[in-house]
């Protein structure tokens, strides 16, 4: 049995299904993402975990032991909200100790564990200060020390990043995953993004109308997806319809391209596998190939993006920064290896 079990989770909210037969394992140590849609589960699951919310059906255990109705104190939990939750009366070495405080830890330990909290996330010698006096950044730090303070058997984050800048959350994504790994902590994180899941953890549960579509590693998920709603909502793709003829022969844009493909399928390709060739430079046995004209390109700073447009649709190829593009309107070749195409059955809205 693995440290942190998961088996067969279920919550309703009246008729709607929140989460549905979710199971999931996770090793001690380990870093697992729930990466999904809003709506999709993935926070009624971790508070499943957390013991906020109850669980219809299904068990969750921790080390062996099952812990699905014990209640949120008793689990020895880290849980970093999306909105912090800091107290905003208390001083940023009040707010970490409060954990420390409800247990009843000897005061001359509090001290000395929240120092060591406060230096662990690089705040050491801000205790006094209120959190509105703090950045967004160190807030957040706030509640990652309030959380780890305890020495949790698993740390929850819950959207943790989604409240700062761009460049203060990439910062943030780097961090946290060096203080998980350091400390060695099971960890379970809530995101929607994409980048955030890819980066900071050692497995992905992508999730979709509360059930785990697919899990695995970064590489995985975004080479290797499992089900079109994978291949659409992780990483960017190209979506070209499929066409079959009566004798069963497929083409895409009108160009013939042998395919296994069901009777309504789309053939997904990542614009980052594809490249520009001239119009003459055959395809090889192992390529696939499709002709179009260039419609436009974007200078997106470490690449450009080509947009082709060919049989009444469209594509885009991610080409890196200082290869020559062609002009708009020249008449081009989009080759990429065949191992990269993907095809997945057309599904209902």
């Amino acid at each position: 049995m693995s440290y942190l079990e998961l088996a067969g989770l279920q919550k309703r909210y009246g008729n709607a299904v929140a989460v549905d037969d979710v199971s999931l394992s996770v090793e001690q140590g380990e870093s697992v993402a729930l990466l999904g849609p809003s709506g999709c589960g993935k926070t009624t699951t971790l508070r499943m975990l957390a013991g906020l919310v109850a669980p219809d059906r299904g068990a969750i255990s921790l080390d062996g032991g099952d812990i699905t109705r014990l209640p949120p104190h008793r689990r020895n939990m880290g849980y970093v909200f999306q909105s912090y939750a800091l107290f905003p009366h208390l001083t940023v070495a009040r707010n970490i100790a409060f954990g420390l405080e409800e247990r009843g830890v000897p005061r001359q330990e509090i001290a000395r564990r929240v120092d060591e909290a406060l230096a662990l996330v690089r705040l050491a010698g801000l205790g006094q200060r209120r959190p509105k006096e703090l950045s967004g950044g160190q807030q957040q730090r706030v509640a990652l020390a309030r959380a780890l303070v305890i020495r949790p058997s698993v740390l929850l984050l819950d959207e943790s990043l989604s409240n700062l800048d761009a460049k203060l959350r990439d910062a943030m994504r780097h961090e946290i995953r060096s203080i998980q790994r350091s400390l060695g902590i099971t960890t379970l994180f809530v995101t929607h993004d994409q980048v955030e899941a890819l980066t900071m953890c050692d497995r992905i549960a992508v999730m979709h109308r509360g059930r785990i579509a697919q899990i695995g590693n970064a590489e995985d998920i975004y080479d290797r997806p499992a089900t079109r709603f994978v291949a659409e909502f992780v990483g960017r793709a190209n979506v070209l319809p499929i066409q079959r003829d009566a004798q069963g022969r497929t083409s895409v844009w009108g160009q013939p391209l042998p395919l296994e493909a069901p009777e309504d399928g789309d053939l997904f390709v990542r614009p980052q596998r594809m490249r520009i060739a001239p119009v003459s430079e055959p395809a090889g046995e192992s390529a696939a190939r499709l002709t179009g004209r260039v419609l436009r390109s974007v200078f997106v700073g470490d690449h450009v993006e080509v947009l082709v447009e060919g049989g009444g649709g469209q594509l885009t190829v991610e080409t890196p920064s200082g290869t020559t593009i062609p002009m708009e309107g020249a008449e081009v070749a989009v080759v990429w290896p065949r191992a990269e195409s993907r095809v997945f059955a057309r599904e209902a809205p």
